[in-house]
């Protein structure tokens, strides 16, 4: 038996009006936009959310599963952490910054988190952490209030963000590979889009 399926004659590409490729990382006054917000609006499990993804650098399944212990000691939280990624079973360590810290800190204690706690409870019963899509609508939450399209933002858009200011100001890309725990460099170069950047960059500074 043959089947055939039936197109309507106007329909256009499956990516009309979508953006195709990889989400791109935040500005450092979209950055700020966000936070300031949170700080008003008093959202300390979302600011503390919000600050770690942007430390940490890790994909939204590692980050929604952190435990306390993983990023404390004790009521301390600690200035660096490492952590199993789940994607590619290699540790990958990352910094935590003072806003952070104090961010978490905060988010610990009104919680009243214990050690063995999940870092971000979820608020439905069918999962104890808070779910890569309630971390996603999250994220388009945030990109929405500061008046950008969400549908051009992602989790990835967050994990993308410190790694691309490192390597702009530095151009140090096996650091930034350390930190984004990738294991061949050309995953970094692909994921960073860092080819076409600095190819543009040198285009734009020879004159002829």
């Amino acid at each position: 038996m043959t089947y055939r399926t039936e197109f309507p004659h106007h329909a256009g590409p499956w990516n009309k009006g979508r953006l195709v490729g990889q989400k791109p990382p935040l500005k450092i006054r979209e950055i700020w936009a966000i936070r300031i917000r949170l700080q008003l609006a008093n959202k300390v499990r979302e600011l503390a959310l919000f600050n770690l993804a942007l430390d940490s650098k890790l994909r939204s399944c590692d980050l929604v599963r952190l435990r306390v212990r993983d990023i404390a000691h004790g009521t301390q939280v600690s200035k660096r952490a490492m952590i199993l990624q789940q994607k590619t079973q290699q540790p990958v360590q990352f910094e935590i910054t003072e806003q952070t810290r104090q961010a978490l800190s905060i988010w610990i204690d009104q919680a009243q988190l214990s050690s063995g706690d999940y870092l971000f409870p979820s608020r439905m019963k069918r999962s104890p952490h808070l779910s890569t899509r309630q971390y996603a609508r999250i994220v388009q939450s945030w990109i929405a209030d500061i008046g950008l399209d969400p549908a051009d933002y992602g989790t990835h858009s967050l994990r993308r963000t410190k790694a691309t200011l490192i390597y702009r100001r530095t151009r140090n890309l096996r650091a930034v590979q350390l930190l984004l725990g990738h294991t061949k460099l050309e995953s970094t170069v692909r994921y960073l889009g860092i080819e076409v950047d600095d190819a543009l960059e040198m285009a734009e500074q020879t004159e002829i």
